[in-house]
């Protein structure tokens, strides 16, 4: 693998853990928001939430691809 690969994969990479953390912090703060004004936690704006992990967790299976696919069209 070439370096323009492995910047690529590395960016891919790096994407895909900060869309995860950042919907870690997002469901923990509308958690914590909900039991200090002692509201019932509702589903929907927790799936809604959780839609960045479900990108990152795909962006992590497909990062070779996607490395690949980014290096090609910055080769250019």
């Amino acid at each position: 693998m070439e370096a323009p690969e492995r910047g690529a994969l590395m960016l891919v990479r790096f994407t895909a853990c900060a869309l995860i953390c950042w919907t870690a912090v997002e469901i923990a703060l509308y958690l914590v928001v909900n039991q200090h004004n002692q509201t019932p936690i509702q589903i929907v704006p927790c799936l809604i939430r959780s839609l960045p992990l479900l990108i990152g967790l795909i962006m992590l299976i497909k990062a070779k691809a996607l490395a690949l696919w980014i290096a090609d069209k910055l080769d250019l």
